[in-house]
């Protein structure tokens, strides 16, 4: 039991040589307000005079005390020949932790120690550090004992202090006392009533229950004359498991006179064992009992936490071999063989993990983001495929462009047929537009490449920078090397692409694909506009208005008017739209191709006469629907030899190709056949002018529209060419290429003798982290030491 508080003063000298602080340790902190007695406490335990006095607050760093029994004849013999002579100045020996190899005899010099080392950090500002001061004293006047004595609480900054003096000192206490291995010593001034002791206040918030909190009454001589602290001591006030203790202070005469504490405490015997009350409870009275009480509950303190102490430092030492461990060996500077075959290993090691990188097996892999393979087909699928799609072959295509290259690709001579040069002309600029989603996928996976590169490299290899710095230069070199050619050849593959349309490609359209989807469109055009005419005429009501006509045509005035009228309106479009329907099966059947079926209905053509079941002008005519469709078909493939743009104006026998659709005139009803054949020639002249530019119009809209579907039809054949064989390229120029050779190119360029001992030079942090954990594990294996030479 003797030797529990030395082997934790061991621990603490040993941790604190490393600034460890995983380890709480068994120890006993003393909180008080400021000038509540704590300084005077400490030194009665001591037995001497040696910490800083003066106004304001005084104590700004945490002083880590070790009180050490020592004999009699080792301390005078410690202290030489001159102890002899005064074994009350010499009995004692102080030795900071920050200055190991110098011992103080002179408690004065101690204090003045105390004051500069707090200067260093603290400054001259009144303000407080975290950095405590290790003093060890040693002397046979002291029982073992390790107290640290922290700054007084104060609410109201004076002077130079801080404005947050009471926060920072308030934090400062309670990091200390919040530890479960502590021990709190609350001190209290008997002159000031306990409900206002801020110090148990503080010790209740952490230790609610009180099983380690021991009360400390100071100054109880100063109280005022028929007043005790009777009622504190026995815990009948507020009960505290361990208790109270009180104590006589030195005054603040008695400091200044250097009155020794030897006589002080001779007082404080005199007094409390003659004192009417607290004679009775001397038990509870004094700074030997409360020297005695702290170094029973400490060392009791200790037995209950060694164990558990025992068992972390264990854990620690585990943990620390490990990390020690992950920095891998020390490389010797002279041993070449040895760098040697590390490098070899690094550099194989660093080719393999970008492999399998790429293939998907490498042993840590995100989970938060693609990498690596999965990036590559991410860029191929999705991000290449997508930029393809986003191409419309046509969208910079203007009507006026596609005519203009219909035009200039026949030359001085009129056009029979669409031309195969102008669709070949119009098509090799859109294909051209492939190249640039091409070449930003590629761009794409060099880039990915290059970060597979940087996340490559195992622990020991990151140990030297300049290793994997001059690994991640060969790396860049050689997928420069690679990323042109590859951008060159998916280049050609473009061109190669544009140098021959392959027109007899089976999945291209062709001309009589694109004629008959083309025809197909138009036919659900031709019945969509029939039947909103017939929708229309449903609709409209009969004119009350009279009309007259030839004598081909019936006169229905206002009065005959009905709703039979526009019944059979309705049934005379029905049947007009049944005869085009049966025209233009004839015309499949004698292999005309038609592109587009032009009715002309004349509103005095086709009336009924109220009561008649058959249309007007229904008989057979050879300018009817059919001839005109057969006129569009023939101009539109150059029938009869004639131009695009000839037109022929001619009321006599029509020719083949150019049959026009001459409205009968209207006239008034009271109107005779007389002197009618002008204005029969004007109408028939006008009529057959607006078909024949109809015609030339449409012409142009079949030919700009054929043109659009033979592009984008060839268009897409390429778009899925390249997007399957672009993939296949970068694979096979750019990723195989760097994966075969990348280990080869490294060892060429990195194994080297006059490099070796360059490349292994270790980064100078990582060096010191190692001698960091290297000091922790030796001084783990020297606690662990301690404790099972105490236990």
């Amino acid at each position: 039991m003797d030797k529990l508080i030395p082997t934790v003063n061991k621990l603490q000298e040993v941790f604190n040589t490393v600034g460890q602080d995983h380890i709480d340790l068994p120890q006993i902190v003393v909180v008080g307000s400021q000038s509540s007695g704590k300084s005077s406490v400490l030194e009665n335990l001591v037995g001497r005079d040696f910490l800083p006095r003066g106004s304001g607050i005084v104590t700004r760093r945490p002083l880590v005390l070790q009180l050490v029994n020592v004999p009699h004849t080792e301390s005078e013999d410690s202290s030489g020949s001159e102890a002899s002579s005064d074994t009350e100045k010499f009995a004692a020996r102080a030795q900071f932790l920050h200055l190991p190899n110098k011992v103080f005899t002179d408690m004065s010099e101690v204090r003045r120690e105390i004051e500069r080392e707090t200067e260093r950090l603290a400054g001259g500002n009144k303000g407080i550090v975290r950095t405590p001061i290790q003093l060890r004293i040693s002397s046979p006047d002291v029982l073992n004992l390790t107290l640290v004595d922290l700054p007084g609480i104060t609410k109201i900054p004076v002077g130079d202090q801080p404005s947050d003096i009471e926060m920072q000192t308030r934090s400062l206490v309670y990091e200390y006392i919040s530890k479960p291995n502590s021990v709190i010593v609350a001190i209290s001034p008997a002159n000031v009533d306990i409900v206002n002791s801020e110090s148990l206040k503080i010790a209740r918030e952490v230790d609610p229950k009180g099983t380690r909190t021991v009360g400390v009454i100071t100054k109880i001589d100063l109280m005022d004359r028929g007043t005790n602290s009777l009622d504190i001591l026995t815990g009948r006030v507020y009960p505290l498991r361990l208790g109270f203790v009180g104590v006589v202070n030195r005054s603040q005469e008695d400091t200044l006179a250097n009155k020794p504490i030897s006589e002080s405490l001779v007082y404080e015997s005199d007094f409390f064992r003659n004192h009417a009350v607290y004679r009775t409870v001397q038990q509870h009275c004094g700074t030997a009992t409360l020297a005695r009480l702290l170094n029973q509950l400490l060392m009791q303190h200790i037995r209950d936490h060694l164990p558990g102490i025992k068992t972390k430092i264990n854990a620690l030492i585990s943990q620390t071999e490990q990390e020690l461990a992950s920095y891998g060996r020390m490389s010797k500077d002279g041993d070449l063989a040895s760098n040697s075959s590390r490098l070899l290993k690094m550099v194989t090691i660093f080719a393999s993990e970008f492999s399998s990188s790429i293939e998907g097996t490498a042993a840590e892999m995100s989970t938060s983001e693609l990498c690596g393979g999965a990036r590559l087909y991410y860029i191929f699928n999705d991000i290449f495929a997508s930029g393809l799609d986003s191409v419309n072959p046509t969208a910079n295509l203007t009507n006026s462009d596609i005519r203009t290259a219909i035009r200039n690709s026949t030359g001085p001579r009129a056009s029979l047929f669409v031309p195969e040069i102008a669709f070949q002309l119009l098509v090799k600029p859109q294909i051209k537009l492939l190249e640039p989603p091409a070449q930003r996928c590629v761009q794409l996976a060099y880039e990915e490449l290059m970060k597979i590169g940087l996340s490559c490299g195992n622990n020991e290899m990151r140990r030297y920078p300049r290793l994997h710095a001059r690994a991640m230069e060969v790396i860049s070199d050689l997928l420069r090397e690679r990323v042109g050619p590859t951008a060159s050849y998916v280049e050609s593959m473009i061109s190669i692409e544009r140098a021959y349309i392959n027109t007899n490609h089976p999945d291209f359209i062709g001309g009589p694909g694109a004629i008959n989807d083309l025809q197909r469109r138009l036919e659900r055009r031709r019945k969509d506009s029939a039947r909103q005419r017939v929708r229309e005429a449903s609709k409209t009501t009969a004119s009350t208005r009279q009309r007259s006509v030839d004598a081909d045509t019936v006169v229905v005035n206002s009065h005959g008017a009905t709703e039979e009228f526009a019944t059979n309106a309705v049934d005379d479009i029905n049947e007009i739209d049944e005869s085009v329907e049966s025209a233009y099966t004839k015309a499949k059947v004698n292999g005309i191709v038609e592109h587009q079926r032009t009715v002309s209905i004349s509103s005095n053509a086709h009336l009924r006469r109220p009561g008649s079941g058959s249309p007007i002008g229904s008989s057979t005519s050879p300018n009817g629907p059919a001839a005109v469709q057969g006129k569009f078909f023939n101009s539109f493939f150059g029938a009869g030899g004639r131009g695009r743009d000839a037109m022929h104006l001619s009321t006599e026998e029509p020719r083949s190709g150019h049959v026009s659709v001459i409205p009968v005139p209207n006239r008034l009803s009271n109107t005779s056949g007389e002197g009618t054949s002008l204005d029969d020639d004007a109408a028939a002249l006008s009529t057959q002018l607006s078909a024949d530019l109809t015609i030339a119009e449409q012409r142009d809209e079949m030919e700009t529209t054929l043109i659009r579907s033979l592009i984008s039809s060839y268009f897409s054949i390429v778009r899925k060419s390249v997007q399957d064989l672009i993939p296949k390229a970068i694979m096979h120029l750019l990723v195989n290429e760097v994966c075969e050779n990348m280990q080869n190119r490294l060892v060429e360029e990195l194994y080297k003798e006059p490099l070796i001992a360059e490349l292994l030079q270790e980064d100078p942090a990582l060096v010191a982290e190692r001698d960091q954990r290297a000091a922790m594990l030796d001084v783990y294996k020297k606690s662990f030491a301690i404790i099972n030479e105490a236990m």
